[in-house]
């Protein structure tokens, strides 16, 4: 169980945003935190630190004014530690390898894999063609719906697909990535616990790396956390830590690697 660092960026900034109220029409969310540093500031931290498979996340979609600003930052945080990062946002076939070569360890993909509520199987051939697979994460972030069961949702986690997060969809999909990175939307930014229903499934799963991020708000949730997983998925603190105007500390936190 390891930690996994993060750099979220919107409108051209690192913040920390509750993930449900992320909308495009706008570019408005809630936000928790604003940083005053860029996110270079933070790669160049993971690295000293030896923090290893953190994952940046462009939080605008490529329509968005604020696009090329906040595709600036990742840039800049992907060159302060070469192939120590992952990126995620807009990612398809025609720009994933351009991320690779920028210093990228992995592109993050949601949006492109699943579309029209399905998963598009072509789209996942495609993009390990052309980046390979073992430079894949797939993005499986969820949702509750009415039924009690959790739904992969794309575009910034605003839409729902009809594809239900189990074990066996995931042994599905584990040929065609290197790793699976799943946030619990409807906690996302809260620090008001885990995603105990989700949490249970990936739980389940025996397979490719997972990390797990949502809700995490102290050290004892941390701690129930482990239980739920058995101790086997890696995951990421946001909103919460004190690097982002949260309670747990950073320096106790980054010794989970």
């Amino acid at each position: 169980m390891r930690f996994r660092p993060c750099i979220d960026i919107h409108n051209g900034k690192v913040k920390q945003i509750v993930g449900g109220s992320l909308v495009d029409a706008g570019n408005r969310a809630q936000e928790n935190f604003t940083s005053e540093y860029d996110g270079a500031f933070y790669a160049e931290l993971y690295k000293r630190d030896g923090l290893a498979g953190g994952h940046i996340i462009l939080l605008n979609p490529p329509s968005s004014e604020y696009f090329e600003a906040s595709r600036k930052q990742a840039l800049g945080a992907l060159a302060a530690y070469p192939d120590g990062m992952q990126i995620g946002g807009g990612i398809r076939t025609e720009n994933a390898y351009e991320y690779i070569e920028a210093g990228a360890s992995h592109v993050i993909v949601t949006s492109y894999v699943f579309r029209d509520g399905r998963i598009r199987w072509d789209n996942l051939e495609k993009l390990a063609a052309a980046v390979g697979r073992e430079h894949v994460v797939l993005d499986l972030s969820c949702r509750k719906k009415e039924d009690g069961d959790y739904y992969i949702v794309t575009n910034r986690w605003q839409t729902f697909t009809d594809v239900k997060l189990e074990p066996s969809v995931m042994k599905q999909l584990e040929n065609y990535c290197d790793e699976f990175l799943i946030h619990g939307v409807d906690v996302e930014g809260k620090a008001s616990g885990v995603a105990e229903g989700l949490v249970r499934i990936l739980g389940q799963y025996h397979g490719r790396t997972v990390t797990y991020a949502g809700g995490i708000g102290t050290m004892e949730e941390l701690e129930h956390f482990r239980q739920l997983s058995g101790g086997r998925i890696d995951f990421t603190i946001g909103s919460a830590l004190d690097l982002f105007g949260g309670n747990i500390s950073y320096e106790v936190i980054k010794m989970f690697r």
